[in-house]
């Protein structure tokens, strides 16, 4: 299915998840058929209204896209679409990854088979609580994008797990070790916030890394030349029931990559292009500043911004199994814990 959305006579055509870019920025999803889009609706709705005074509620708006409302064109006036925040949009050369969280990806009103059908799909979900759906990692080197879609994260087992995260963190020539400590901080504070609460079970949900993939040089030449031109937006990203897509939209960027960037699911942490140092050394406080002070050296002038928040975005998307509940979402919890032992064993091994 292909949509369009026309802006100053371009027309922009989008074929993944029917999700559009408005004229001002905004993204739109299309609102999914019944149950699914109407609850997704009614939870942004919720979530976003201006009379909320739920405290609750209301810490977790900082952990999701910003919601517009519900937008349509004068062509398709019922075809309703959700006004969402591009979480990309502000990042040069966007680094982009989506990751299922949770013990199940099927909602509790989901039918036999289709229970079935989801645990085919990922037999470890249960176990694990997290799965990759795919990523877009910016190589400066070569100034292309290299892409795994959801496959290659069903082809990760527990032995090839943390390998195959790190590619994201890997530009094609270092691991971006500050990267991953800030995303640890904000996966950590969403964790913070599910132990907090007991009101609502999230199922099928996904979290959406997004970091700056272009050095501080480059971003201010991009920002003083039009750098949209290149701008990859969260909708041309392979979510779960999309047409996955393996091959980078900037051209053959696995093309004399290391081993470990085009191998999907060979790879391994203890790959040498994933190693931080050519000698294994204890994570203490004292060698941890070790590592930051040769970072440093190393960056390229990146260091300085990677310490800022502002380099890193983690949200909350995908809420159209969310569910009322009087228990915390252990499912949920169990998956974001996995998620930061992975990340950091990344940064350990």
């Amino acid at each position: 299915m292909r949509s369009t959305v026309t802006s100053g006579g371009r027309t922009q055509i989008w074929h993944q998840q029917s999700i559009l870019q408005h004229p001002d920025g905004t993204v739109l999803k299309q609102l999914q058929p019944p149950p699914r889009g109407p609850r997704e609706m009614q939870f942004y709705t919720q979530v976003f209204a201006e009379d909320c005074s739920d405290p609750q509620v209301l810490s977790l708006r900082p952990h999701l896209p910003l919601f517009y409302g519900t937008w349509a064109s004068s062509d398709s006036p019922n075809e309703l679409y959700l006004k969402l925040e591009d979480v990309s949009r502000r990042f040069s050369r966007p680094c982009i990854m989506d990751v299922k969280v949770g013990r199940r990806s099927y909602d509790p009103l989901a039918s036999p088979d289709k229970r079935q059908q989801q645990i085919r799909k990922y037999p470890l979900m249960e176990e694990i609580g997290f799965l990759l759906l795919g990523m877009r990692v910016y190589q400066p080197s070569r100034d292309c994008y290299v892409c795994q879609d959801q496959f290659f994260g069903r082809s990760l087992g527990m032995d090839t797990l943390a390998g195959g995260l790190a590619q994201f963190f890997h530009d094609g020539v270092k691991l971006r070790k500050q990267i991953i400590r800030l995303c640890i901080r904000k996966v950590r504070s969403i964790l913070r916030w599910f132990e907090s609460q007991k009101q609502l079970h999230f199922y099928a949900s996904s979290l959406l890394f997004v970091y700056e993939g272009a050095s501080s040089a480059h971003t201010d030449a991009e920002q003083n030349n039009n750098h949209h031109q290149h701008h990859l937006p969260p909708q041309d990203f392979p979510h779960a029931g999309s047409p996955a897509k393996s091959s980078c939209k900037w051209g053959d960027c696995g093309r004399d990559l290391p081993d470990c960037l085009q191998n999907g699911g060979q790879t391994h942490g203890s790959d040498p292009c994933l190693k931080q140092s050519k000698r294994n050394r204890e994570c203490d406080e004292e060698e941890e500043e070790e590592e930051e002070e040769e970072e440093e050296e190393d960056s390229g002038g990146w260091l300085e911004e990677e310490r800022s928040d502002g380099q890193v975005e983690v949200r909350m998307i995908d809420f159209a199994h969310v569910f009322p509940s009087e228990s915390p979402d252990e499912g949920y919890m169990h998956g974001l814990k996995n998620l930061l032992s992975t990340l950091t064993k990344i940064i350990q091994d």
